[in-house]
């Protein structure tokens, strides 16, 4: 009885894991030290910064010494008429161009280019990822040659005798949005693509032998099936249109007025035009918000069971 207590005891101590000398957990951290150095140094530095700059009246011109405001300068925000217009222009780019354009899009050209022949997915392929990886401010040239007055679009409206216009002038919210439909589209076609690839083939065979139609397959058994890829394309999408600046700056540079102003162009004319960094920073911040509200709401979307 002695002998069979004193094997267990034995047995539970060489199960027992013994205690890493802290010399060897340093050892083991230690190639990871350069990359945290790095991060500290270039993003969360700069982070830090900016979160102080958001508290404080600092201005690039006419100013000795930045003091300390506290909640001024959001208090001037949610009273300031220029940024609630651009938050409205912003969450009405980001639906637009975002979650309708984009999204729509991209899975429409998915499933259409599973059912096509090579060549057409093969060319279809091509024209839409070369959009997209175009620079922004290269793309926003193109869209502002194809936009303007003198351009693309009005030089075949007037071929077929249609009345032409301005329209970066009088649509340009809407023409801004449609470049970003244009240039961003690829992105979500990629990910459905990879994402209808999954289902698998009887799945869909079954339904339609039970007289389902396409509608109700989409509906019933596609969309449900790819519901996390259409979250993390939506929460991607929608962070990533949040923060174009290039491509509106190219081709309306927030105007004409500030009809076209989203919250990156605004907070560039409020700490680089007007020199407000503070300012101009505290809607940074504020745009940094927004997107997280997205982004919360696109997680949960995705951690919800299908």
């Amino acid at each position: 009885m002695t002998g069979t207590v004193a094997g267990a005891r034995t047995a539970a101590r060489a199960r027992t894991p013994r205690a890493v000398p802290v010399r060897t957990r340093l050892l083991r951290w230690s190639p990871l030290l350069p990359a945290t150095v790095l991060l500290l140094l270039f993003l969360a530095g700069p982070i830090a910064y900016c979160v102080y700059l958001a508290f404080t009246d600092t201005q690039l011109t006419g100013q000795e010494s930045a003091s300390f405001v506290g909640l001024a300068n959001f208090r001037h925000a949610f009273g300031d008429p220029g940024f609630r217009n651009a938050v409205v222009l912003t969450l009405v780019f980001t639906v637009v161009s975002s979650i309708l354009g984009q999204n729509t899009l991209g899975l429409a050209l998915a499933g259409l280019m599973r059912r096509a022949s090579r060549p057409v997915r093969v060319l279809t392929g091509a024209v839409v990822i070369t959009a997209w990886v175009l620079p922004e401010i290269v793309a926003g040239f193109l869209l502002y040659t194809f936009f303007e007055r003198r351009g693309t679009l009005n030089a075949v409206l007037s071929w077929l005798h249609l009345p032409t216009q301005n329209w970066l002038f009088t649509l340009p919210i809407l023409a801004v949005s449609f470049a970003n439909v244009w240039r961003g589209t690829a992105f979500s076609m990629l990910i459905y693509s990879a994402a209808l690839s999954d289902i698998p083939p009887e799945v869909t065979e079954s339904a339609e032998v039970d007289g389902a139609g396409g509608l109700r397959r989409l509906w019933h058994i596609t969309l449900p099936m790819i519901r996390r890829s259409i979250g993390t394309n939506l929460m991607l999408n929608t962070l990533q249109t949040l923060s174009v600046f290039g491509l509106i700056w190219a081709m309306t540079r927030g105007g004409p007025g500030n009809r076209s102003q989203t919250l990156p162009v605004f907070m560039y004319d409020q700490a680089f035009l007007k020199s407000l960094i503070g300012y101009g920073t505290a809607v940074a911040l504020l745009l940094l918000l927004v997107g997280a509200v997205f982004a919360a709401g696109w997680l949960r979307l995705m951690r919800e069971e299908v």
